[in-house]
C-alpha cells in the first residue's frame, strides 16, 4: 500500500452562499491524498499501474468549476469521482479551502476535510 498526495492545487471558483461570491468568486486551495497499492508501479515503472496525477488534477478542476453553496458539496463530488474514475484508489481524502473567506474577520482560510473509502467488491 501507499499514498499519493497532491498538495496546494490553486484555483479560482465561485462557491458560496452569498450572491456576491457567485459573481466575483474567490481563491481556493485543494489538497488530495489517495491510498493506492504502489507495489506494482514501483516495479513496473508504468503509469498504467498507478493513479495518474494529471487525472486527479483534472477531476479537481472540473468539480471546482461547478458552482456550489457549500464546500462540503464540492468535496463530496471530488471524492465520488476519484473513487469512480480511478479504480486503483482504495481511499481518498480531500481538503477544500476558501482563501480569505467573507466571514467578517481577518481569517486566512476556511477548510472542509472529507474522506471516503472504496466500496468493497463482493
Amino acid at each position: 500500500m501507499g499514498k499519493i498526495k497532491i498538495k496546494n492545487i490553486r484555483l479560482f471558483a465561485n462557491h458560496g452562499c452569498l450572491e456576491e461570491e457567485g459573481k466575483i468568486g474567490s481563491a481556493y486551495r485543494v489538497d488530495v491524498t489517495i491510498n493506492v497499492n504502489l507495489s506494482k508501479s514501483a516495479l513496473s515503472d508504468e503509469l498504467s499501474d498507478t493513479a495518474d496525477y494529471v487525472l486527479v488534477n483534472r477531476i479537481v478542476k472540473e468539480e471546482m468549476s461547478i458552482r456550489s453553496y457549500l464546500l462540503e458539496h464540492v468535496a463530496r463530488r471530488i471524492l465520488n469521482r476519484l473513487l469512480l474514475e480511478i479504480p486503483i484508489v482504495t481511499k481518498a481524502k480531500v481538503s477544500v479551502s476558501k482563501i480569505n473567506p467573507p466571514i467578517g474577520g481577518n481569517v486566512e482560510s476556511v477548510s472542509v476535510i472529507m474522506s471516503k473509502k472504496q466500496k468493497s467488491k463482493k
